[in-house]
Order: C-alpha cells, then sequence, then structure tokens
C-alpha cells in the first residue's frame, strides 16, 4: 500500500497517542535519559527494524545503518557513533547485525556499479576476494550470496575490534564486546555467529 507524506505524520500521531495512553509518562522518561546497554551496526535495509526484532523499546538500543552493515576506519559517521556509544553512553555491547538476502551483498558479488555506491560496497568486495577460494568452490547462488553475508559480518567484527576508540576502551579495563549476528529475513530469526571479541588481541 503507497502512503502519503500526511498519511505518515497522522501514523505519528496516532502513535504516540498510543504510547501515552499505555504509559502517561512515557515520553517524560524517553527525554530524561538515553542509557543503551546495546550499540548496533546493521544494513539500512527496510526490512530489518533494529529495535522491533530484538524486542527493545526506544531509548534501549542505540543504532547506526548503512548499507550492508560495514565499519570502515575511514568513515568518520560510523567512527564517531562508536566513540559516543562506548565514551558518553558506556554501552557494554556492539553489536554487527548483517542479514541475508542483502542487496549490497549481492551487488557485491556479481554486479559494477556506479559512483559512492561502488566505492562503498568495494569493502564487501574486498571481504570476496580475501574468500575467493571458498566463494568460488561449487555452490549455488543463494548459498554463495548468504556465506558471503556471514563473511561480511565477521569482517566488520574484526574491523570494530581494530577502531581505536574500542582498543582504547578495553585498555582502560572497560566493559566492551563487539559480536557478530545475522538476521534471516525469510524466518524472522537470528543467529550469533559466534565471534565475540572482548579484549584487546595483538
Amino acid at each position: 500500500m503507497v502512503r502519503s507524506l500526511p498519511d505518515l505524520l497522522a501514523n505519528n500521531r496516532a502513535w504516540a497517542a498510543r504510547q501515552i495512553e499505555r504509559e502517561p509518562a512515557f515520553f517524560e522518561r524517553l527525554c530524561a535519559i538515553q542509557a543503551p546497554d546495546y550499540l548496533w551496526i546493521g544494513c539500512a535495509d527496510s526490512r530489518v527494524p533494529a529495535n522491533e526484532i530484538v524486542g527493545l523499546a526506544p531509548g534501549e538500543l542505540f543504532v547506526h545503518r548503512n548499507v550492508a552493515n560495514i565499519v570502515s576506519p575511514d568513515d568518520t559517521n560510523c567512527v564517531a557513533v562508536l566513540q559516543y556509544a562506548i565514551e558518553a553512553l558506556k554501552v557494554e555491547h556492539v553489536i554487527v547485525c548483517g542479514h541475508y538476502g542483502c542487496g549490497g551483498v549481492e551487488a557485491a558479488l556479481d554486479r559494477t556499479l556506479h559512483g559512492p555506491l561502488e566505492r562503498w560496497l568495494q569493502h564487501v568486495r574486498d571481504v570476496r576476494s580475501a574468500h575467493g577460494m571458498e566463494l568460488d568452490s561449487p555452490m549455488d547462488a543463494e548459498t554463495r550470496n548468504r556465506r558471503l553475508c556471514e563473511l561480511n559480518v565477521m569482517a566488520q567484527v574484526e574491523s570494530v575490534s581494530r577502531v581505536a576508540v574500542v582498543r582504547d576502551a578495553w585498555r582502560r579495563g572497560q566493559t566492551l564486546a563487539v559480536h557478530g549476528w545475522i538476521y534471516d529475513l525469510a524466518d524472522g530469526l537470528l543467529r550469533d555467529l559466534n565471534i565475540s571479541v572482548a579484549t584487546l588481541s595483538a
């Protein structure tokens, strides 16, 4: 169903009214403090609503999203989000979450794009190149795409672990763990890839 912008504004008013009906002090509480325990770094895909799929309310999950859930040291936006989450909000968990059926990953596998998107997806192409032997072995296209989605999450967890603000937090003994998850659009379930990092490594 195609909705107009006025429909979205009406939806917002209805949503705000429901929040107040359920909890009269909802917005007062929300304005008072932001103290999430988690930073979510996920894909910008509209089918992966971070708060909703983990059952957390507004204020409980700090979120950064971009195409293909990439963490690049030269991405000032992402690094600034990490810094704020770790130093100001004192989050204890950074969750990098990819998803199967990611259009960015699919494009990095088999399409040449142009402009900023092509440059951005070079990060995923680098992951693909690093695992060329595995990904070039006999498998169907869907299996290859799903595997690269997983490998991309793993690479981004490693990238988070190399960001200076993360390493500085570990050096000063701050509680902080980086996790890699993947979401399946087909059943709505998250899967832990069991690649968590919680200490400084070489």
